[in-house]
């Protein structure tokens, strides 16, 4: 999809030297993907101590118990 964006050169061209990113388009995709990826990370966070797990990690690893 083209879309016409009034982008600060300098913030542009600073995040496409931090990124290594060669492209305008890139480096927004990019910045684009980890705003969302940050997004459903801090919403994952969320359900932190909430969700109770009856599993026995030393059985699912394998591990045998010396007691």
């Amino acid at each position: 999809m083209r879309t016409t964006l009034d982008l600060p050169e300098e913030l542009l061209r600073e995040a496409m030297k931090t990124a290594h990113i060669q492209t305008k388009t890139k480096v927004i995709i990019t910045a684009l993907e980890e705003l969302i990826r940050k997004c459903k990370i801090s919403e994952i966070k969320n359900y932190k101590g909430k969700v109770d797990l009856d599993i026995d990690l030393n059985s699912v690893r394998g591990r045998q118990c010396p007691f």
